[in-house]
């Protein structure tokens, strides 16, 4: 099986030498292989989201060296990275454009590692796609193409955000809680919209979420993380029959410690 992602003993340490140092990722290594939906859970300051931002460049790492696809991107910052790279984010406000139409973001997303002009016009061609993929969701969105995206609800727009962040398939798709500041009705749609999407583009992707639940009943290999660390990563058959009490004692007894995080506890 191809591997579709290599972190290498990565380490990144925040304000180093300051009172404010934080380790926020202790040699971390990691693979996914091709087609790997993989949940990420852990306590908060454990590592989920700066892992995410690792792999997205948003930050350069202090030590360690990442793969996507075979391609070294350790040293690339976030831009020179994009074309490979599907990200929808905790904010449905950050992965879209508020001031520009649907048919517009999505024009925009279609162009993905291509080259750019000046002009984000919409072809007519590219417009019956986007109505057909709109029209997957379920949501009425095909026939509002011409609304900006800003007077959307949450929910459609972080249903929008993930059709853009897969139209041109990438080679990682990255969910960073991407349902967390979503009502509980509308966070079961954006989930179920997210595994289907993933499931027919057999999409590699990595989910980090807060919910112990999902992380487990989602996708074939969760992740643990503690202190920078992957402390468990389980997967096939032994995923499938995890229960929240299975998943926390496995935390303690590789830990040491009890698994303490109030929103992961609640959400189970």
């Amino acid at each position: 099986m191809k591997t579709m992602l290599r972190v290498s003993n990565v380490c990144k340490t925040f304000n180093p030498g300051t009172i404010n140092e934080k380790i926020a990722l202790n040699h971390v290594n990691l693979e996914l292989e091709e087609s790997d939906f993989v949940t990420v859970i852990g306590g908060n300051g454990a590592g989920k989201s700066t892992m995410l931002n690792a792999v997205a460049g948003v930050w350069p790492i202090d030590e360690g060296s990442i793969f996507i696809d075979e391609t070294d991107v350790t040293g690339l910052p976030d831009y020179k990275r994009a074309y490979l790279i599907g990200r929808v984010f905790q904010d449905p406000m950050t992965g879209t454009a508020a001031d520009m139409q649907i048919e517009e973001n999505l024009a925009l997303a279609a162009r993905r590692g291509m080259k750019r002009g000046l002009s984000w016009n919409v072809k007519n061609s590219d417009r019956q796609m986007f109505r057909e993929k709109l029209a997957t969701l379920g949501l009425g969105l095909e026939d509002r193409m011409q609304t900006k995206v800003g007077l959307l609800s949450g929910g459609q727009r972080q249903a929008l955000t993930l059709l853009m962040a897969t139209l041109q398939k990438p080679k990682i798709l990255l969910l960073d809680e991407h349902t967390a500041a979503l009502d509980p009705k509308t966070a079961k749609l954006v989930l179920d919209l997210t595994k289907e999407i993933v499931e027919e583009n057999h999409l590699t992707t990595m989910m980090v979420t807060h919910n112990m639940r999902d992380a487990i009943h989602i996708g074939n290999r969760l992740i643990m993380m503690d202190e920078g660390k992957v402390l468990l990563d389980v997967r096939g058959e032994e995923k499938k029959n995890l229960t929240v009490e299975d998943l926390m004692k496995k935390f303690e007894a590789a830990s040491g410690e009890e698994f303490a995080n109030d929103q992961a506890l609640l959400s189970k």
